[in-house]
């Protein structure tokens, strides 16, 4: 994967000034040089699962957060394989090449897992287990290089990371892609200064009691595809 990075003038000075002597104008914050550095209290698992929308952006959002503080963060997406409605290039996609320390991948499958958008279960469940491993492989190259120290923040994250996004994972194991079972594998291997975010799926993920420290469910009020407006460019791609 094919990876660029901004960089930032180290002899630039953090600076807060307002736009305008406007009452309402508001300050900008200060901001510094990204440099590698490793969280001090990383390694918890955070689930973000319903039928709301919001759950991949709540996650992709806590990554920046992340990723500005130099720690290294990867997301591995395990359904979003796109549709012919979404272009392939998403804004995601775009923004987060040009963070330092924060990386995406996609194994999902074009189409959408029972949409009858005439793509096979077999061919879904091959992608699903593939980012299985893959999550593995991360999981294990952490333990191996410890998330307590620094990351190279242009390095591959089979070298290791600080926080891990599983996007879609729970929705993967809903649909019986996965088995719920190699996901608390997962957990229960994942080292302590790894924090691992899991989101996905519209079911209860009733497995996960006890084994997730934050496990937050969006719920729909109300969604623009049932007043007929597609995926938007921009808000959803």
């Amino acid at each position: 994967m094919t990876m660029t990075r901004n960089t930032t003038d180290d002899s630039e000075e953090s600076t807060t000034s307002t736009g305008s002597d406007s009452p309402a104008a508001g300050a900008v914050p200060d901001t510094e040089p990204i440099e590698p550095a490793a969280p001090e209290s990383f390694g918890l698992v955070q689930a973000w699962w319903g039928d709301g929308k919001g759950k991949t952006t709540a996650s992709l959002g806590m990554g920046l957060r992340g990723a500005g503080h130099g720690y290294r963060v990867h997301v591995l997406q395990f359904m979003k394989g796109g549709t012919p409605s979404v272009e392939g290039v998403r804004g995601e996609f775009n923004a987060i090449a040009h963070v330092p320390g924060y990386t995406i991948e996609n194994t999902g499958h074009v189409g959408w897992h029972g949409f009858l958008d005439g793509t096979e279960d077999d061919e879904h469940a091959a992608r699903a287990r593939a980012a299985l491993d893959r999550a593995r492989e991360i999981v294990d190259a952490t333990a191996e290089g410890d998330p307590t120290t620094p990351f190279d923040l242009d390095g591959d994250p089979g070298d290791g990371v600080h926080m891990l996004i599983l996007d879609e994972v729970l929705y993967a194991a809903n649909r019986s892609l996965i088995d719920p079972a190699d996901v608390l594998d997962l957990i229960a291997e994942k080292p302590e200064g790894l924090e691992l975010v899991l989101t996905g799926g519209h079911e209860y993920p009733a497995y996960l009691e006890d084994r997730a420290d934050l496990l937050s469910h969006v719920e729909k009020q109300a969604h623009p595809l049932e007043a007929g407006h597609p995926a938007r460019k921009g808000t959803e791609y």
